[in-house]
Parts: C-alpha cells; sequence; structure tokens
C-alpha cells in the first residue's frame, strides 16, 4: 500500500462526456486484438495520459454503450496524481486539457467534479435516462437532413398509432422480471432481470435542422428512466413499441412477451438499430458531488 506522502497530490475525478458513437465500438475499453475501432474509454485514457500522470490510468465508465449509441452525458472516474508533487488540476483546468488531447474525436468532456477517493461513478448513479429519436417519413437514411443521419432511427411510416404505444409504455413502467427485452451476454447468468422502470416516455421531438429543412416531417422521442438497464433492453423496449405503433403488434401480445420471462420469445429482427438511441443523462446525488469540503465547481 502506497505511503499518505506518495498520495497527498492523487485526486480522483468525475467527468461527464459525450460521444457521437458512429465510429466507435461502444464506451467501454476495447480488447487488444478488436482494435480495428476502439471504445470511448481508450480514447479518453490516452487523453489522460497525455496529462503525464504519475500513477496508471484506469478509467471507470459508469453506463456501457454499444457499439453505435450516443451519449449526450455518459460519466467516468479516475485517479489522477501529477508528477513533481504539482496540485492537483482545478476541474476547469482538467476539462480544457482533456478536450484538447482528444483533438479532432467526436467525444467532449462537458465538466469534472473532484470527488472522494471512494467515490464510484457505476455504483453512485442514482438513475440513466435514455432517449432514443425516431424520424417518420423517411425510406431511407440518405433521405434524412445531414444533422440526423445515423443520429436517428428513420421510418418509412409518417404517422404511429401513440395512444396504442402509450398504453403499451405504461405497462412496462415499474418493477418488472425484464427477461424478454435482455439480449444474452457472457453476463445475463450474474445479473437479475428485475428492473424498475421510473418513466417510459413518449412525446414529439424535432431534427436538428427542422427550420432550415425543404420538408416538413415528424419525429417522436422515446425517454426511458430507470437507476440501470439490462443488455440491449432500451432498444427491444423501443423496436416493441415502435412495432405496437405501427400495428404489428398488439398491446396483449406485447404483455404476453413481458409475462414469458424468456429473452428467446422476443420477436427477431425487431429490435431498435443503435444509431437512433442516446444515453442523456446519468445522475448522482449533490452532495456526492458537491461534498462538504466544497472543492468542485459546475
Amino acid at each position: 500500500m502506497r505511503c499518505a506522502d506518495n498520495m497527498h497530490n492523487l485526486a480522483r475525478y468525475l467527468i461527464f462526456f459525450q460521444y457521437i458513437g458512429t465510429k466507435y465500438r461502444g464506451a467501454t475499453k476495447v480488447p487488444p486484438h478488436q482494435h480495428d475501432r476502439k471504445g470511448v474509454q481508450d480514447h479518453l485514457e490516452d487523453a489522460i495520459r497525455r496529462l503525464r500522470p504519475n500513477n496508471p490510468v484506469s478509467l471507470s465508465v459508469s453506463s456501457r454503450t454499444d457499439s453505435g449509441v450516443h451519449a449526450l452525458s455518459n460519466s467516468a472516474h479516475f485517479d489522477l496524481q501529477r508528477m513533481k508533487d504539482k496540485p492537483p488540476f482545478t476541474e476547469d483546468v482538467l476539462v480544457e486539457a482533456l478536450n484538447y488531447h482528444l483533438g479532432t474525436e467526436q467525444i467532449r468532456v462537458t465538466r469534472a467534479y473532484r470527488v472522494p477517493d471512494n467515490f464510484h461513478a457505476r455504483y453512485r448513479a442514482q438513475s440513466r435516462t435514455y432517449i432514443y429519436r425516431i424520424a417518420l417519413g423517411f425510406s431511407h437514411h440518405s433521405l434524412l437532413p445531414l444533422t440526423d443521419c445515423e443520429l436517428c432511427w428513420n421510418l418509412s411510416n409518417t404517422e404511429l398509432d401513440v395512444e396504442a404505444m402509450r398504453e403499451a409504455a405504461a405497462m412496462l413502467v415499474g418493477t418488472h422480471d425484464f427477461s424478454s427485452f435482455r439480449a444474452i451476454s457472457t453476463d445475463t447468468p450474474f445479473k437479475s432481470p428485475v428492473k424498475t422502470l421510473d418513466v417510459v416516455d413518449i412525446q414529439p421531438g424535432s431534427s436538428f435542422a427542422s427550420a432550415h429543412f425543404h420538408r416538413e416531417f415528424s419525429f417522436w422521442e422515446l425517454k426511458f428512466q430507470s437507476r440501470s438497464f439490462l443488455y440491449k433492453q432500451v432498444r427491444r423496449m423501443t423496436g416493441a413499441l415502435v412495432a405496437v405503433g405501427q400495428r404489428r403488434l398488439s398491446v396483449p401480445q406485447l404483455r404476453d412477451i413481458m409475462e414469458a420471462r424468456d429473452s428467446l420469445i422476443y420477436p427477431k429482427h425487431l429490435a431498435a438499430p443503435a444509431h437512433g438511441l442516446f444515453l442523456a443523462r446519468v445522475d448522482y446525488r449533490e452532495e456526492d458531488l458537491h461534498p462538504s469540503t466544497g472543492n468542485s465547481t459546475d
């Protein structure tokens, strides 16, 4: 164990960061043998190493997102000890330095907080909010405004049965066994399928270029909030809700899928694609972000 003299300038930081996930193999680190595309974590750790810390760089990301999924605000913590006994970076300086070293990557650090050395970005998170964006009336993604291409799911439908979708969404709210809405992964046997969904909401959305495009079209946003989610749960729930909106699936049929509690009963090719999904926010208790020492800035 390191002695206290060697740790007096060791600081733990929580950072919030955004990314366009199109070119990245998800949020977390990619194994060395798969380095044809890096994960967002790989690029963030590279940027931290360029600050020349005295300690090994290890980032703990709060929320895993799949390849192609985006984030308006993900979070992670890491420890950083500067060389030659230099004092810890202030939050603002750290944000600027990391963004400088990220260069042209489609990743941006938005905020940083000094946090206690027992803080954990994943386990201290109180809730996670995902937004799924849907554009109606586009038979092919190449017809979308450039600002929305690869940032939403384009459907050829010009309308959806939103009331039926909201009825189905209400059925998902609360504490349930969501086995039917999780994809199989290596950690499936070790994770409880019981989750509590606090919010499932469907509201009109908008294009990033709505005021500057030559035609009008409809956008919808599906919002999901929970403390945590199962693997691909949001994309599977979105696909099922859209199928209800397209009248390809009835509300009773969706209830049957849910009550089956079996991932294999979920219809093939129904899950929504990755590129319409955004991790919108990760929330923490205010006292975790602003401990009594008051060394954080917004």
